[in-house]
């Protein structure tokens, strides 16, 4: 049997993916009792314990998700979403020391895992999923976490629909067009990922949370990290219509936290001018703190002046490319 990716969220036993249940082995318990894990139809696993959870339902509602997913399908945030799978499918095309863990080779090449974390419903994971071609390759094992289950719920449907689930086993085209990597969408707890150490190629976190010591636990030696966050400027106009007092992004103040275990690599901006109508406000401010950080009769004056006019903004991220160093 291959070394599992996945450990037992409960005992840290290693954890075996199946179509139906996933279930540790127990060997690191005095009675090897084995944990399982049910496999939703929809097509995620949770693996996140009630006694992770700081609250009965964690991370985004439904309603912030489908806000979400009608603004990004509407092509937003496509330059960001862009610049991201740009920077992985140039990490990838480098050279890779080959791995301790011989049981993942394939033709004597080492499988890429990616960890995105924080995935939401999966509109920056889908396209990493696309990532490869004929001079870049694509990633193979490409994990979706997230806190939310309402979110691992779209995302594994479009994952479903699309045949990219673990247990698809989708076969490769002899005609020698793109492979889509296999996704695992895993409710989870970013401050316990239920990884084996060291089994990720590469981590993406785009808006979401920073755990220098879980991450550089999980990556491989020299394994690359990815993180998008708003930049300086980021939709200023919005927020000076929404409050009194507008405190700029302080997009780099995490970096420091993940000096002794990432090396920086590399920075990108990207900006993009946005004009939205009443409904893709709406949709925008759903999706944001602002939606319960402004005052309601500021949100409402917002939305009313954009039924006659569209409202102008413009979304600046900027993306930092890190890489775990040596003995981390």
């Amino acid at each position: 049997m291959l070394v599992s990716l996945f450990i037992c969220p409960i005992c840290q036993s290693p954890l075996q993916p199946a179509a139906d249940t996933w279930r540790c082995d127990g060997s690191l318990l005095p009675k090897q009792t084995c944990h399982p894990f049910d496999v939703a139809r929809q097509g995620y696993v949770n693996l996140l314990p009630v006694q992770q959870k700081k609250s009965k339902n964690p991370g985004d509602s439904q309603d912030s998700i489908s806000a979400r997913q009608r603004f990004l399908a509407a092509g937003y945030y496509q330059p960001l979403q862009n610049l991201v799978c740009q920077q992985m499918a140039s990490l990838l095309t480098q050279d890779k020391t080959a791995t301790n863990d011989d049981e993942y080779d394939k033709n004597d090449t080492p499988e890429i895992r990616w960890l995105d974390i924080g995935c939401g419903e999966g509109y920056y994971t889908q396209a990493m999923a696309q990532i490869g071609t004929e001079v870049s390759r694509g990633i193979d094992e490409l994990i979706a976490a997230d806190i939310s289950k309402p979110a691992l719920v779209e995302l594994a449907k479009v994952s479903k629909a699309a045949n990219r689930l673990w247990y698809q086993q989708e076969v490769e085209q002899a005609t020698g067009t793109t492979k889509t990597s296999t996704i695992y969408p895993l409710v989870t707890s970013a401050a316990h990922l239920p990884l084996r150490a060291q089994s990720m190629t590469g981590i993406s976190s785009i808006f979401s949370p920073i755990l220098p010591e879980a991450f550089a636990e999980v990556l491989e030696e020299s394994g690359y990290l990815v993180i998008a966050k708003p930049d300086v400027g980021h939709l200023t106009t919005l927020r000076e219509a929404l409050f009194d007092n507008v405190r700029e992004h302080d997009s780099d103040k995490f970096l420091p936290s993940l000096a002794p275990y990432f090396e920086l690599l590399d920075t990108h901006h990207v900006s993009t001018p946005l004009s939205l109508s009443a409904e893709a406000l709406a949709d925008l401010l759903t999706m944001t703190p602002y939606a319960y950080r402004a005052r309601a009769e500021s949100r409402q004056a917002l939305l009313v002046s954009a039924e006659t006019e569209p409202f102008v903004t413009e979304a600046k991220f900027v993306v930092y490319v890190l890489q775990k160093t040596a003995d981390k």
